[in-house]
């Protein structure tokens, strides 16, 4: 058990790369990078584009840091190069920047000379992603809860608390996030930030909306946010 996590470098002479060791951390990050890819896209509806680059990334990042090992003026421009990537690219959420932060240290354990850290790191991560998506975190709402509620009342309406006993009834939280009068102003549209007791309530809830904003329009939608 102690040879399978040693550096695959200590078997090396004077710590120098070898075809073989190459061969070994690149083939073994290129597999863990599939495994991460099919972990993070299971259930997720995620572009096949992400997931592929998901799946070769490791490999990438193991070549660069058995490229650059022993070189500190490499390894600068090589970090220098890595911060260019934050100013070609769209923000993303808080999972995909996980999925890339856990791709980018696999590769660095596969690139050091410990492909077995990066496996066993690789399971752990993994099985905690798929338990997370699976059960949810205690004492946080499902995402499919959380709601964007757009009214329409009219302007002689006082909103303030005017629902707040439906929000009790029908939600775990509401939010006024948002104020704005359209109609030349004889109309106000209210916007909430909502969490909803349970999947089903929806329709109760506009219905009983319809009933106090004079069955003017109403809305809602996901988060503008996206969340994990």
């Amino acid at each position: 058990m102690t040879n399978v996590f040693a550096s695959l470098y200590e078997t090396a002479a004077a710590g120098s790369l070898t075809l073989s060791t190459f061969l070994i951390s690149l083939i073994a990050a290129v597999i863990l990078g599939v495994v991460i890819a099919a972990v993070y896209g299971h259930k997720s509806g995620e572009s096949k584009g992400f997931l592929a680059t998901l799946a070769v990334l490791p490999g990438i990042v193991a070549v660069i840091i058995m490229m650059v090992s022993g070189s500190l003026g490499a390894s600068v421009a090589v970090a220098g190069a890595f911060s260019l990537v934050r100013f070609r690219s769209n923000p993303g959420t808080a999972r995909e920047i996980c999925a890339v932060f856990l791709a980018m240290s696999v590769g660095l354990a596969c690139g050091i000379g410990y492909p077995a850290f990066a496996a066993l790191f690789t399971v752990i991560i993994g099985a905690l992603m798929l338990l997370f998506e699976k059960v949810g975190i205690p004492g946080t709402a499902s995402s499919e809860l959380k709601k964007q509620l757009k009214i329409t009342v009219p302007e002689d309406l006082d909103y303030t608390g005017a629902f707040d006993d439906l929000f009790t009834k029908y939600t775990t939280s509401a939010k006024l996030v948002a104020v704005k009068t359209t109609n030349l102003g004889s109309l106000n549209k209210l916007t909430y930030d909502i969490t909803l007791t349970n999947a089903g309530s929806e329709k109760r809830l506009i219905d009983e909306l319809r009933c106090r904003n004079g069955n003017l329009e109403i809305a809602m939608s996901i988060p503008a946010v996206g969340t994990l």
